[in-house]
């Protein structure tokens, strides 16, 4: 079990690495040198878990989605907001995060097949929203794997210009507006009125998702 434990800490330190520098310059400029470098590991602990440098980002855009994982909500589109206001909130710092929306929007590269990711995101997101229509919160007009794509195409823009203006630091309050305009367009009036919006959501449910974090390190 130690050694496993020890298998799954050093996969991630080798992520979150390479997630920095793919951050930094991006697929084509980043080096495995550097992601040694910024890990502390050999080549022989990095190649034990990825054979190529393609292999390494494959797993940092798909350890995006699966990092993303709040408290269950009464609304599920409660829930579909929440995920978007942790990853708005996430992408100010978390590595991996930060370096999977580089990967999944930066263009030039032709050595990467960054469509896995996006449909990731759409199956993630419609599953959410097929959940929510399962329990009467959608209007009866939404298509739900079209609003999937329009949201996770959304996103994409919104952190790139969030990007550009702020280094993400106003995406949150971005991602209020657009689900300000967009709720209306979606949910049932019933459960309109009830969702929370609000741009400082996802910084206090990251606080409560790391405290139970800490809480399940220290119950083992």
């Amino acid at each position: 079990m130690a050694q496993q434990d020890r298998a799954i800490r050093t996969r991630r330190a080798i992520l979150e690495a390479a997630a920095s520098v793919f951050d930094d310059h991006g697929y084509d400029r980043a080096t495995i040198a550097e992601v040694l470098q910024r890990a502390g590991m050999t080549k022989g602990a990095l190649y034990f878990h990825f054979a190529s440098k393609e292999q390494l980002a494959l797993a940092v855009l798909e350890e995006q989605v699966v990092d993303i994982a709040v408290e269950p909500q009464t609304i599920k589109l409660q829930e579909f907001v929440d995920a978007g206001q942790v990853l708005a909130y996430r992408l100010r710092d978390d590595p991996i995060q930060r370096g999977a929306a580089r990967l999944a929007v930066e263009q030039g590269s032709n050595h990467l097949d960054r469509r896995r990711l996006m449909a990731s995101w759409g199956e993630f997101v419609e599953g959410l929203l097929g959940e929510a229509r399962g329990r009467g919160e959608l209007l009866e007009t939404v298509v739900v794997r079209e609003t999937a794509e329009l949201f996770v195409g959304a996103f994409a823009g919104l952190q790139m210009m969030s990007q550009a203006f702020s280094n993400r630091a106003d995406l949150s309050r971005r991602l209020t507006v657009f689900f300000e305009h967009t709720m209306p367009s979606i949910a049932v009036p019933s459960v309109l009125v009830r969702l929370d919006l609000d741009s400082e959501r996802g910084a206090r449910l990251e606080e409560a998702l790391r405290r139970g974090r800490m809480a399940d390190v220290a119950a083992r």
